[in-house]
């Protein structure tokens, strides 16, 4: 098992809380540019959703779990795009190079081809255990809060 970053497991709540809640209809209530219903004019005074989505943005949690993000994606990024074109100008401007066998009817350009499919799976499978490992938790605990705020406003209509 995986060792996460010293929470305890315990005291997560895994459940997503929107799940049920978008097909009950939950967030469907005046969309931008509609008027408000003068019969739900104590609504409003009480934060809107999207107060409360600013908030959670500006948040630093929100904050952290971008940076986050950003500290994978782009060097990963920057990586696999330097050794895509490392191959695609090697294939062009070293042929020679490329054709030179390694064993039997294998040559470097074949190893390298294979080696794209390779590192596209390990980015992926990197990326998919950096998720889960970095961000998956902080995210949902972003959720449950907007999610609990956001109920929290509707229940007091």
């Amino acid at each position: 098992m995986d060792k996460h970053d010293g929470r305890d497991a315990g005291t997560i709540r895994l459940d997503d809380p929107w799940y049920d809640a978008l097909a009950a209809g939950w967030g469907e209530g005046e969309r931008a540019g509609e008027e408000p219903d003068p019969d739900r004019a104590e609504e409003h005074t009480a934060r809107t959703a999207a107060e409360i989505y600013l908030e959670v943005q500006r948040s630093p949690a929100f904050q952290d779990v971008r940076r986050r993000y950003r500290r994978f994606v782009v060097p990963a990024t920057a990586a696999f795009l330097l050794w895509y074109v490392a191959y695609v100008v090697a294939a062009t401007a070293a042929p020679g190079l490329m054709a030179r066998p390694v064993f039997g009817a294998v040559n470097v350009a074949l190893l390298a081809g294979l080696g794209q499919f390779l590192s596209t799976f390990l980015l992926t499978w990197a990326y998919a255990r950096h998720a889960r490992l970095r961000r998956d938790r902080a995210a949902l605990d972003l959720r449950w809060t907007v999610f609990d705020e956001e109920h929290a406003r509707g229940a007091g209509r």
